[in-house]
C-alpha cells in the first residue's frame, strides 16, 4: 500500500502504518499534527470518539513516539472491571488489606512506571476513585490499599471515552478538577461515516492483515462492493469494518459483505438521543431522506450499468444535479474507483 504522507514514522508490530491510521481526511491529518507536537511531552491526553473509532490504536501511537516508548504500555478497561475491584486493580494492595489479600499485589499504575497508562472509558470510574486518580496526576503519588506510605511513579496518562465528558462534568458524574487534569490535549476521533474516502484503503489493509493471519488468499473487493460500502453508515466504525473484512477473508465470498450491509441498511436506523431523552426529528428525517436518496441513486446506477447520463434521465434530474448528489454521497463510478 503506497503512502503519500511525508516523514512517516516506523511503528512497532501490532500498530498499523501511519497512512492506515490517519488516512487522507483533513480531520485525521490535524490529529496527527497535534500528536507529533505532544507525543514526547508528559501532557495528559484525552481521546474522545464513538466505540470502534480506534482510540486504543491512537494511544499506542502516542506511546511509541514518546520518551516512554521503551517502558510498559498498560491498559485499564474501566467498565470491564467489577466496581469493587477497580481500586485494587488500579492501585494494588498490601497483605491483609482485606479478606483474601494473602499477599501484596502491585496495581496497574505501579506496573506502568516509566511507561504509559491507558485508561479506557474513564467516565466509568466512580467519584472516590476519581479523587485518587487526581492525586496521581497532580504529584505522581498514590498508595496501595492498606498501605500507610505513599509511592511515587513516573507515568504518562492517556484517557479515552465514548461519551462527551464535559456533559458528565455538568451532570455531576465526573469531577471538574480531574477533567481539567486529563485534558492537556483533547483529540476527537471522527466516526468512519465521516471518513468515507478512507474505506477502500482501510479495507485493503484489513484484508491483507487477516489473509496473512488466517493463511487465506482472497481477490480484491470489486468496485460495486466498495461503492456499497461507501454508502453504509458504519455505526460500529472501524471495528465493524474489520469484522466484516475478517469474515470475507475466512469465507472467501463478497456475498457476506453485500448481504450484511443490505440487511443492516434496510433494518436499522441510528437515532442519536439528547441527554433529556429527546431527538431532533427534523435532523433525523433529513438524514433518513439523504440515506434513502443515496440508495435509490446507487440502485439506478447499477440498473443502468453505471452510465450516469442514463441514470440521470431515469431519475428525472439533470446530469449536473446527479454529479452533485454522487459527490455528496461519496458514490463514485468504476472508472473513478480504478483511478483511486
Amino acid at each position: 500500500m503506497k503512502s503519500s504522507a511525508a516523514n512517516v514514522h516506523q511503528l512497532d508490530d501490532g500498530i498499523p502504518p501511519e497512512p492506515v491510521i490517519f488516512g487522507s481526511t483533513p480531520a485525521m491529518a490535524a490529529i496527527r499534527e497535534s500528536l507529533l507536537k505532544v507525543a514526547d511531552t508528559n501532557i495528559p491526553v484525552l481521546i474522545e470518539g464513538e466505540s470502534g473509532t480506534g482510540k486504543e490504536i491512537i494511544c499506542k501511537y502516542i506511546h511509541q513516539l514518546s520518551i516512554w516508548a521503551n517502558g510498559p504500555f498498560v491498559k485499564v478497561n474501566c467498565p470491564a472491571i467489577p466496581g469493587t475491584l477497580v481500586e485494587s486493580e488500579l492501585f494494588g494492595y498490601e497483605k491483609g488489606a482485606f479478606t483474601g489479600a494473602f499477599g501484596a499485589k502491585p496495581g496497574r499504575v505501579e506496573m506502568a512506571h516509566c511507561g504509559t497508562l491507558f485508561l479506557d472509558e474513564i467516565s466509568e470510574l466512580d467519584l472516590p476513585l476519581q479523587s485518587k486518580l487526581l492525586q496521581l496526576l497532580q504529584d505522581g503519588q498514590f498508595s496501595r490499599i492498606g498501605a500507610s506510605a505513599e509511592m511515587k511513579v513516573d507515568v504518562r496518562v492517556v484517557c479515552a471515552t465514548n461519551r462527551q465528558l464535559q456533559r458528565e462534568v455538568t451532570g455531576g458524574r465526573f469531577r471538574q478538577d480531574l477533567y481539567y487534569r486529563i485534558t492537556g490535549l483533547i483529540l476527537r476521533l471522527p466516526p468512519l461515516r465521516e471518513r468515507i474516502g478512507d474505506i477502500s484503503m482501510l479495507a485493503e489493509y484489513l484484508i491483507g492483515l487477516h489473509s496473512e493471519r488466517y493463511k487465506r488468499e482472497v481477490p480484491p473487493l470489486s468496485a460495486s462492493t466498495l461503492m456499497l460500502m461507501k454508502t453504509h453508515p458504519w455505526s460500529g466504525n472501524v471495528r465493524e469494518l474489520e469484522n466484516l473484512m475478517k469474515r470475507y477473508v475466512v469465507l472467501g465470498t463478497e456475498d457476506v459483505i453485500t448481504k450484511e450491509l443490505n440487511w443492516r441498511t434496510t433494518s436499522h436506523i441510528d437515532l442519536e438521543f439528547a441527554p433529556e431523552g429527546s431527538i431532533a426529528l427534523s435532523q433525523v428525517t433529513r438524514e433518513a431522506v439523504k440515506d434513502l436518496e443515496s440508495k435509490i441513486i446507487l440502485s439506478t446506477l447499477q440498473a443502468n450499468q453505471w452510465n450516469r447520463k442514463r441514470a440521470a434521465r431515469a431519475l428525472h434530474i439533470s446530469y449536473r444535479s446527479l454529479l452533485y448528489k454522487l459527490k455528496r454521497a461519496g458514490i463514485y463510478s468504476r472508472r473513478d474507483m480504478e483511478a483511486d
